[in-house]
Order: structure tokens, then sequence, then C-alpha cells
């Protein structure tokens, strides 16, 4: 125990409850912690703080973990929808370019730090800036509970195609080519069964979260062996195991360890250098582009097809800078292509598109709906297979969230109600699996506009049942629901108190606590069981 004392600076501790207190402040007035952990960064660096072994490996092992919790809800075949990789691609292509013009004209008219650029330097820099931040967009849709939303998917097909870009490109700024050999990583491949067997038979616990470890770092530590990018090696890992119910609980497992190490990725990144007054200067200025490469994506998910409102809503979430951007301008400047000034600029404006992107996404449908009309406009007169009308039928009883929980409920309706059930869930897959079992079960996602707007909400439906694991999600939903004049019953699942009163606040007609409930339920059936029914029980 000493020894590892002896290794954590005392600053670290401190240091870590500086970022809670500021992520605290910051989540209590209605923004993202990861905003008050940069801005915690920043105020540590502004009293002398600097970054510590501790924070950098806790840092490195959180973007590791991340990377490998994408690969684990990765689905290779989305990366080949046009959608996905041509709005990756062509947005990449032509941010590059006009934003490298734009730095350029900067330059010409000798505006600070912009009159050092020449054409390779700008190029490099505007590279670094068309990249929008895993981090950041994994975080947001995982607090929002809509990681498997349609939008969702798509904004993380993007950011991996451009995580592979930036591999692409720290593989050629290090000099160094890939192994010959490294083909035969393809060879792991052929572990994915015995891998999945062996996690089916590690249980629930702590042998689970160390496969986990194991799985992310080992698969990072190979492909550093082989030259190749550390973390696209957990991506690869995750990928391979991806699509199996023990992939999926893996996932949530990892997924407190994950934040708990991303903070020190945060804080990180506030330690980095103590910007001046130019390096602001020039950081705001470059904030201005970042509404531009929201325009660009929107326009160009609706030249692919996507309706408006899924476009709105990929495009905020990928309107920031990333901290990819951040490691392609710290390996320009220890090569030399880039004057150290530009690193910090590039960690200014990266915690700048944070706090923007935080305050944009936390009523990502305020903005769809003040301009409706006119986003209406760019849409496709061709839809997508995904973007089809959603027909209920005949169905009076609707029920959201095909999870665990939501899917008892549809069998238990639909046993009561034969026919006249329909499930709807936000993640494909979900559906697919309750289709391929005979169940009447749609994809959708009931917190954003477009689906209502697909949704044909006829005179059968008079009962909604929210059972949505996320809070945030379910009350977005039920606003959803009202603002569309549905005048039947609603009924909604909470897991905490207050979650409950806030339902009750919105005016559902049932509300309750699925923990306290289960209870209830266990009693009742084991009484039931056991002949012990109480006059009580039986009034119920």
């Amino acid at each position: 125990m000493e020894s590892l004392l002896i290794t954590i600076d005392y600053h670290d501790p401190l240091m870590l409850a500086v970022a809670f207190l500021f992520g605290f402040g910051f989540y209590r007035i209605g923004l993202p912690p990861l905003v008050g952990f940069l801005a915690a960064g920043f105020a540590l660096g502004a009293m002398g703080a600097e970054n510590t072994p501790l924070l950098t490996e806790l840092a490195d092992l959180g973007v590791t973990l991340l990377l490998f919790t994408i690969g684990l809800k990765l689905r290779v075949s989305s990366l080949l929808k046009p959608e996905i990789w041509g709005v990756a691609t062509l947005h990449m292509l032509v941010t590059v370019i006009v934003f490298s013009a734009i730095l350029l004209g900067l330059g010409a008219i000798g505006l600070s730090l912009f009159a050092g650029l020449n054409l390779t330097t700008a190029l490099i820099v505007a590279f670094a800036l068309s990249f929008s931040s895993t981090v950041f967009a994994v975080k947001t849709l995982e607090s929002a509970g809509e990681s498997g939303s349609r939008f969702g998917r798509i904004a993380i097909g993007v950011l991996i195609v451009q995580d592979i870009a930036a591999v692409v490109f720290l593989a050629a700024s290090s000099g160094k080519l890939p192994s010959p050999w490294a083909f035969t990583l393809l060879g792991l491949l052929l572990l994915r069964k015995p891998i999945l067997a062996l996690l089916n038979k590690s249980g629930h616990g702590e042998l689970q979260i160390l496969i986990g470890f194991v799985l992310a770092l080992g698969g990072a530590q190979l492909f550093e062996v082989f030259t190749l990018k550390g973390d696209l090696g957990a991506l690869f890992v995750g990928a391979m195991i991806a699509g199996h119910t023990s992939s999926d609980e893996l996932a949530k497992t990892l997924l407190g360890f994950k934040e708990l190490f991303l903070v020190a990725f945060f804080l990180s990144i506030g330690l980095s250098g103590l910007p001046t007054t130019e390096i602001f200067f020039v950081a705001l200025l470059l904030m201005a582009l970042v509404p531009l490469k929201a325009v660009l994506f929107f326009w160009l998910f609706t030249r692919f097809r996507l309706l408006a409102t899924t476009a709105n809503r990929t495009s905020l979430v990928l309107a920031n800078y990333s901290e990819f951007g951040l490691i392609v301008a710290a390996i320009a400047v220890s090569i030399g292509w880039l004057p150290t000034e530009w690193m910090l600029v590039d960690a200014v404006v990266l915690s700048l598109s944070f706090v923007f992107a935080s305050v944009i996404n936390t009523n990502p449908n305020l903005l769809f709906n003040r301009y409706r009309g006119l986003l209406k406009r760019f849409e496709s007169p061709k839809r997508l297979a995904e973007d089809a009308p959603i027909e209920f039928g005949a169905a009076s009883i609707i029920i959201f969230g095909m999870g665990r929980v939501g899917t008892g409920v549809y069998d238990a309706m639909n046993k009561a109600f034969p026919g006249s059930v329909i499930g709807v869930d936000h993640d494909n897959l979900v559906t697919q699996e309750h289709r391929q079992l005979g169940k009447n079960v749609v994809t959708g996602n009931a917190s954003n506009p477009e689906f209502w707007d697909r949704a044909n909400m006829s005179e059968h439906v008079a009962y909604v049942l929210l059972v949505m694991p996320d809070h945030n999600a379910q009350v977005a939903a039920i606003k959803q629901i009202r603002e569309r004049g549905f005048e039947g019953k609603i009924a909604a699942t909470a897991k905490y108190p207050d979650d409950l009163e806030k339902l009750e606040e919105l005016g559902v007609d049932a509300a309750l606590n699925i923990y306290a409930e289960v209870g209830t339920g266990f009693a009742l059936l084991a009484s039931s069981e056991f002949g012990l029914i109480s006059e009580q029980y039986e009034n119920k």
C-alpha cells in the first residue's frame, strides 16, 4: 500500500476533487458534467497545476475503453451505408478545403497566428479541425439513452470513419509503415466464438470486468506490436465480439469505469497549457466555423435522403471539434510541422466547442421545432427504407421500450389483449430479434419529432406505456405525445423517486417505480404460490 501511495502525486486527489466540484456545479445548471471537468482543467492550469503521470495513464485508459465499448456496439455493415461513409468522406474533404482557404485568407491580412501559416500548415490545421468528438458524442448519446437510436448509430458511424482517417494520418506522420505481418491480425476473428463462450461462463461480476479490461488493453497492445494505433486495436477487438448478448452486457458493465477514466481525459485537456490572450482570440475565431460544420453535415445528410429531423439531430451531436484533432495537432507539433501555439489553440477551441455543443444538445428539438418549415424544405422527396411511414394498424396499446422490462410488459399485455398490442424500440437489432419471435414490434424513437411525423396515430390507440430505460427520453416522449393531441391514457416507469415526481408533474395517468413494484410483484407471486394470498392482495 505504501509503495502505491508513493506513485500517486498528492495533487491527484485534489485535482479530482476540483473536477467533481466543477462537474457538479455544471450539472446543477443543466449542462453535462464533462463541461465542468474541462473548466476544472483550465482553472487548475491557471493556478499553476500540471498534468501528472496518473492522470495521463487514466486518460489513455479511458480513451481505450471508450473505443472498445464503441466496438462492442458497432455493426460493421452499417459503415457501408452511403449516408455514413459518403457523408463522412465528403464532409472531411470539403471542410479541409474550405477551412484551409479561410485560414490562408486570415493569414493574408496578417491576422495573429494565421500569418505564420503556409499551404501545408493550413491543411494540417484544417484537417485537425475537420474531426468531430467521439468522446463527446458517445457521452451525449449515452446520457440521453439514445446510443441505439438511428441518428445515434449514424453519428457513431461517421465518427468511426473519421477515426480511421486519423489513424492513417498518425501512421503516416510517424514515418513507420504497419508491419508486413499486420494482416495476420485478421486471424483474431477466429477467436470470436471462444471469447464469447468464455464471457458466457464468466458470470456477471469481477470476472466479466476483468476479461473486458484484458480484451481492451490486450487488443490495443497487440496492434502496437504490429506498428498500428493501439486504440484501433481496442476498437477492432470490441467490434469482433459485437452483436451478442454477452458483449452488450459487457459494455454496460464497463460503462462506469470508462466514465471515471474519461474524467482524467477532460482534465488533461485543460491542463495541457495555459492559453494566452492571443491564443484565446484565435480559438474564438475558429469557434465561428463550428456552425459551418453543422450546416454542412445537415446539407449532406439530407442530400443522402435522411429526414430533416434525423439530419438535424445527427448534425448537432457532431457540431464540435475533436480530441483526435488535438492528437493530430500534437503530433504535428512534435514533428515540427506546426508551432507549439497551435496545439494550445486546438485545446482551447476543443473545450469551447464542447461547451457550445453541450448547450445546443441540451434541448436538441428546440432548434428544429423553431425552424421546422425551413429545414423540412431540404428533405429529398425520395425516402430511405428506414424512413417509411409507421403504421400502428388496429393496435390500441403501444409499448415504447422493448428491453427486458418492456418485453415482459408486452408479453403480459398481449396475453390479455391478443392482437391489440404493438411494441416500439429505437434499436433496430432489438426490433429484428422480436420480429423473429413473431412479435408485433417496429423501430422508432419516441423522443424524436421525426418518429411522430412518420407515425400514423390512429383512433384505435387508447393507451401508451413508456418503459424506456432513460428518464430524459421518456420525458421528451411524453411531451411529443401530448403535443400531437393524444387524449388517451399514458403510463410510465421510473427508477428513482425524483423521476417519479417529474412524471406525475407531466400529467401521466399512471407512474410507478419499477424497483418498488418488483418487490410488490414478487410478494404477490410468492404469496400465491404458498397459498398465503390475503384479502388485501385479493382486493387488489
